[in-house]
């Protein structure tokens, strides 16, 4: 006579107290910034400064690197989720306001730096060195914000 068991558990639910981490970054944004990847766009949303500068400088190393990192974004999207804190300010609303907003200090203003906001939105965004700074730092930037939070 023999019994077989069903070794596998079901999946909890929010009910049974368990919970799915909340994001920091998005995969379904870094696709869509891949999409201008050439330029390094996904790359410096998920925190990869130095690659993104270097994706920028050469066209996503002449395309191939662009290409290469549709398979490499899972990989990245998980990393940022490891790295950099959840918390009151959302990296994506952030990245879209420095993206389309950031030589007018947008962004800073949604992370409550009032007088550096102010001084962007006077200069563009000092002329425009500020905005190139942030592009480097807007997740650590994002990351402290949260932690102190």
């Amino acid at each position: 006579m023999s019994t077989s068991h069903d070794h596998s558990q079901p999946s909890p639910s929010p009910a049974q107290g368990y919970m799915s981490e909340p994001e920091t970054h998005s995969i379904v944004i870094g696709y869509i910034v891949w999409i201008f990847g050439f330029f390094g766009a996904h790359r410096f949303y998920y925190g990869k400064q130095i690659s993104g500068t270097i994706w920028f400088f050469t066209l996503g190393l002449v395309g191939i690197g662009w290409l290469v990192d549709l398979l490499l974004i899972p990989g990245m999207d998980r990393r940022a989720q490891r790295r950099y804190t959840t918390g009151p300010v959302d990296y994506t609303i952030a990245w879209i306001l420095l993206t389309f907003l950031g030589l007018f200090g947008i962004h800073r203003f949604y992370l409550e730096k009032w007088v550096t906001g102010v001084l962007y939105l006077l200069t563009g965004g000092l002329f425009g060195v500020g905005w190139l700074y942030d592009l480097w730092t807007l997740n650590e930037q994002v990351d402290q914000y949260n932690r102190r939070a």
